[in-house]
């Protein structure tokens, strides 16, 4: 709670927070600058042109773009000299930063932005690896921001962090896998073989080294919305036939509105949930995956109830 007659913007933040556009932060741009949130974009590069996730290119134009040069997008993470420039920049304000990044092992974002602390002296930052994506990194970045601008200690904001991560969990599928076959984020024969059976993976992301994971497959897209349901119901313990939590729940598509509505109503028909708005993934993401990737990010929404 603000105090009365504090506006959010006047509270002093004690420590700076960066990321990148791959986190999917559920902040407005009125809310990044509030939180003092330092988003440095990603990359996708498409018939020998580069785009800068959030300033050249936005999700829908990403999907129109591929549909129309009928090739298979590259991306890149920022590079150590980028988020230098910006760790330098911040440092002249407040040296104490905190950067926080999608999964180590699905990008080398947090590797740059370590290189990159290592060249601005001047500047204190803390590299946070969240071994996660989209909706679910953003969750700790929203956290993180939220518990500066209470002026909590930065020991604690990890804390609260990790706590938030480690309670979090998601899962995706998808209607088509050139996409994910082309980044190399399955291989090239499995992902020939699936498709050529027309199969539906149900992919997460582990804990460990924050990599997919492949939880089942399906042979309908339809079916593999359900499948979704259902590994949030193995997930979840319940007391006789109700659930014994409520569930913190936000759904992210690429480009696939009415499938991620389907999928909204098939979790929140089984749980008491606490639903966080739909949203689009970032575009660096869609990149990977095409137009039709839905999925789900959940969590007790108790492990939310302490935080600011």
């Amino acid at each position: 709670m603000l105090a009365p007659n504090k506006k959010l913007e006047d509270l002093e933040v004690p420590v700076q927070i960066v990321t990148d556009s791959g986190t999917d932060v559920n902040f407005s741009p009125d809310e990044l600058r509030a939180y003092n949130v330092h988003v440095v974009p990603l990359v996708v590069t498409l018939g020998g042109k580069s785009y800068r996730e959030g300033i050249d290119l936005q999700p829908d134009e990403l999907y129109g773009l591929l549909e129309q040069s009928g090739e298979l997008p590259v991306t890149s993470q920022p590079s150590a000299g980028e988020f230098a420039a910006l760790y330098r920049e911040l440092a002249k304000t407040d040296p104490d930063i905190l950067s926080i990044h999608i999964s180590s092992g699905l990008s080398g974002t947090s590797a740059s932005a370590r290189a990159a602390a290592q060249m601005v002296p001047e500047a204190r930052v803390t590299v946070v690896d969240t071994l996660t994506l989209s909706v679910p990194a953003g969750w700790q970045v929203e956290v993180a921001a939220r518990a500066a601008k209470a002026g909590w200690p930065l020991e604690r904001i990890l804390a609260a962090m990790q706590r938030v991560g480690s309670a979090t969990d998601v899962i995706y599928t998808l209607n088509e896998l050139k996409y994910l076959i082309h980044g190399g984020r399955i291989s090239h024969m499995k992902g020939l073989l699936a498709s050529v059976l027309n199969i539906k993976p149900t992919i997460s992301v582990e804990k460990e080294k924050g990599t997919y994971v492949t939880i089942g497959q399906t042979r309908s897209f339809a079916n593999a919305i359900r499948s979704l349901a259902d590994y949030v119901s193995r997930k979840v313990k319940h007391a006789g036939e109700q659930p014994a939590e409520v569930l913190r729940v936000q759904v992210v598509h690429a480009s696939n509105p009415s499938a991620a509505q389907t999928l909204l109503d098939e979790v929140t028909s089984r749980f008491k949930c606490q639903v966080v708005k739909t949203r689009q993934l970032s575009v660096v993401l869609g990149a990977h995956v095409g137009r039709s990737m839905i999925g789900v990010a959940f969590a007790p929404a108790d492990i939310f109830s302490d935080l600011p």
